[in-house]
């Protein structure tokens, strides 16, 4: 008896010598970002040998959403959390970056715009007392519609939710009706039918299901943005020596499983959207790509104006890359 009571001593002791810490993202555990939380959590867990856990939840369960993630992370409302970098850009315009349309519309591009970004991502965040973790690479934006999209009248046609302050800028001027509101709020709307299209990847849009309200699917490769995960720098510097580099360590192993992970994703994706009907369009009319294009030219020019010094230097990186 007296052994049972020690060993099980031992084991209250461990238990309360582990740190727990938070982390969230407003995406599915199925998606992409949701896959960077689990991996990271579980690498956590093996290199810091069970003294450090990472509580996860999904589909915005704590409330938070990508544009409210670096304020939450600030005030401690979570630990750690991972944001779509295009829901960030509206209060801090550089991480709109990876978002610019057909700037990086490439596997190779984006993980070059992603290089060049990088220093700007972690000035910004030490600024809000975090730090940079890893990135994660969405397979690019299409439009997902109720209607296939064969012409520029059935582009004006769209009441299509939008990611960003320049996503909708961009559609707007190409003659649709844009709202730029998370995945979380669209949902309802969509069911409703107030919203008849999304801006969005394979990936996001099949994490949500959308081929039960929008059947089609046009592959217009207007980005390949990124989300960003971020931990509060007083959580991280609360950890010992060992268990920060266990942190580290995973960080960026969970990064490049990440950039791996998404070379397969695509073809998957597209698998499990025809599997459930979806009418892929990948050889979208020229005249819609240029409308989309045409509206996009100013797209650059109005980030830099809104990014000064620091919008400037990513370019320069990405462009002497």
């Amino acid at each position: 008896m007296f052994v049972g009571v020690a060993a099980g001593a031992a084991l209250v002791t461990a238990a309360q010598a582990a740190t727990t810490l938070t982390m969230t993202t407003e995406y599915p555990a199925t998606a992409m970002p949701g896959l960077g939380v689990s991996t990271f959590a579980e690498l956590v867990k093996q290199k810091s040998h069970g003294e450090v856990i990472i509580e996860t939840s999904f589909d915005a369960a704590k409330g938070i959403k990508s544009a409210g993630m670096i304020d939450a992370v600030q005030a401690r409302k979570v630990d750690a959390g991972d944001a779509f970098a295009g829901g960030l850009s509206n209060t801090y315009p550089i991480f709109g970056v990876s978002s610019l349309p057909f700037l990086a519309d490439s596997l190779q591009k984006a993980r070059a715009l992603t290089k060049a970004s990088r220093p700007a991502y972690e000035k910004l965040l030490a600024e809000h007392n975090q730090k940079l973790l890893y990135t994660t690479p969405w397979p690019a934006s299409g439009i997902w519609s109720k209607a296939p999209i064969k012409s520029v009248a059935d582009l004006k046609a769209l009441s299509i939710r939008t990611y960003d302050d320049m996503s909708q800028a961009t559609m707007t001027k190409a003659g649709a009706k844009a709202s730029n509101i998370s995945f979380a709020d669209a949902m309802p709307r969509i069911a409703a039918g107030d919203v008849n299209a999304v801006l969005s990847s394979g990936d996001g849009g099949a994490g949500r299901k959308l081929w039960e309200h929008l059947p089609a699917f046009a592959e217009i490769n207007y980005a390949m943005p990124i989300s960003v995960a971020t931990m509060n720098l007083d959580a991280y510097k609360a950890l010992s020596p060992a268990e920060r580099k266990a942190v580290d360590q995973a960080a960026a192993e969970t990064e490049a499983e990440q950039w791996k992970r998404i070379q397969g994703r695509l073809k998957a994706n597209y698998d499990n959207m025809r599997k459930n009907g979806v009418a892929i369009n990948t050889q979208v009319a020229p005249s819609v790509k240029k409308a989309l294009k045409d509206a996009a030219a100013d797209s650059v020019a109005t980030w830099k104006q809104q990014t000064g010094a620091d919008g400037a230097a990513i370019l320069k990186r990405y462009q002497g890359k």
